[in-house]
């Protein structure tokens, strides 16, 4: 029997449970940091030095932490479903949890690229967490080596096979994001699912047509997981 096709959009708020700061809530990273000066290409531009540091500390972030409850029952309903994950987030929690088909809509901090070319596949390597990116380290093609990370005033190169997987989804979830970071937020209309679902414990605009669980990603996680195993193929 056919699986059926199980998408997630995931945002900051799950990995928020295993510890690691989100960008847009009242105490986030944006409201400390400048968000301009360090996650824009006009930032790298200005000052790689600071954007280096910045992203240096965070890829440090993720040896302190590890995948909760929210990303671990992803994994396991791989059992039942055929799980694509759409994510705006840039750690690795999803992957080592044991998820198998991660879209990342943002970049990567287990990865680093050339400044002159962030596309070219030749010039993508992946790096220990534990080993900075310094200003002199040099991509294959000869450029600065930058984060794999999507700034603020660059194009998001997975978008369309997001979009596509959107439309593909027998059941859509979306699990911690505010849905207010474009184009991101656009995949809910691209959903082709029956099944339409919220989990975020806040305020959020639900888009039409969606359930909302107002609960954090791991207990709206433990709750939908518990639904779908019982109805796998409805």
């Amino acid at each position: 029997m056919n699986k059926k096709h199980l998408v997630i959009l995931s945002g900051a708020g799950i990995s928020k449970e295993s510890g690691i700061d989100t960008f847009r809530d009242k105490d986030g990273i944006w409201t400390k940091k400048n968000a301009l000066k360090l996650a824009s290409i006009e930032g790298w531009n200005n000052d790689p030095q600071a954007v280096l540091d910045f992203y240096n500390a965070r890829r440090r972030q993720l040896l302190e932490v590890q995948p909760n409850k929210a990303h671990e029952l992803l994994t396991q309903l791989e059992e039942w479903y055929d799980v694509s994950i759409i994510t705006q987030n840039v750690d690795n929690l999803h992957e080592r949890a044991g998820s198998s088909h991660v879209i990342h809509l943002h970049g990567e901090l287990a990865k680093v690229c050339s400044s002159f070319d962030k596309e070219n596949a030749d010039c993508i390597e992946v790096r220990p967490l534990s080993d900075d990116i310094h200003i002199g380290d040099k991509a294959k093609d000869g450029s600065q080596l930058r984060p794999y990370i999507v700034w603020f005033g660059e194009p998001v190169p997975n978008m369309p096979l997001a979009m596509n997987t959107a439309f593909e989804a027998d059941i859509f979830v979306v699990i911690g994001t505010s849905l207010l970071v474009s184009p991101a937020n656009t995949l809910t209309a691209c959903s082709g699912a029956s099944h339409n679902i919220v989990i975020d414990p806040g305020e959020v605009e639900i888009p039409e047509g969606f359930l909302h669980i107002k609960e954090t990603a791991t207990v709206g996680m433990e709750m939908l997981y518990q639904s779908l195993i019982k109805l796998p193929y409805v």
